[in-house]
């Protein structure tokens, strides 16, 4: 019975490599994005959606792995030797998940960074455009003060 659970453990935790690999998919379309000099917010938009089913994903196998692990501990560490084997696969992919969770925080600092650049162009390009805006009313409220000169001498007759 335990080895069925052992089974399912190790099931589990590749599955959960995939769904990581998954994500980190979704990291390197999203810098793609924020590295274009036209960012599709629309589609970053789209990839965070999508990142997010895949986050619930790994929620969910890592209670299942968690539940199932609880029920076979006292198991395993009663008779380790006998399942030597398998412990040692499932320490290994452990390992590979772990890998792979800080590659995952690794590209979500990166992409932090360029988001935060991106906004800050756009900001300091909004800035840019309301100071031109307004440079440029303020003059055309000024020549529009000063281009209107009545004549000063008129001549009454016919």
């Amino acid at each position: 019975m335990t080895g069925n659970y052992l089974t399912l453990l190790e099931e589990s935790l590749k599955r959960k490599l995939q769904v990581m690999a998954e994500v980190q998919a979704y990291n390197l379309r999203q810098q793609e994005i924020f590295q274009d000099e036209e960012a599709q917010i629309e589609k970053f938009d789209e990839y965070v959606a999508e990142k997010e089913v895949l986050i619930e994903k790994l929620n969910s196998l890592d209670n299942g792995f968690e539940r199932l692990y609880e029920k076979v501990a006292e198991e395993l560490k009663e008779n380790r030797e006998q399942y030597a084997k398998q412990i040692k696969a499932l320490q290994k992919l452990v390992t590979e998940v772990t890998d792979a969770s800080v590659a995952i925080q690794a590209q979500e600092a990166r992409n932090k960074k360029l988001i935060e650049e991106f906004f800050r162009k756009e900001r300091d390009g909004i800035r840019m455009n309301r100071k031109t805006t307004r440079a440029a009313l303020d003059y055309y409220k000024n020549m529009s003060k000063s281009a209107v000169v009545m004549p000063q001498f008129m001549d009454n007759k016919q």
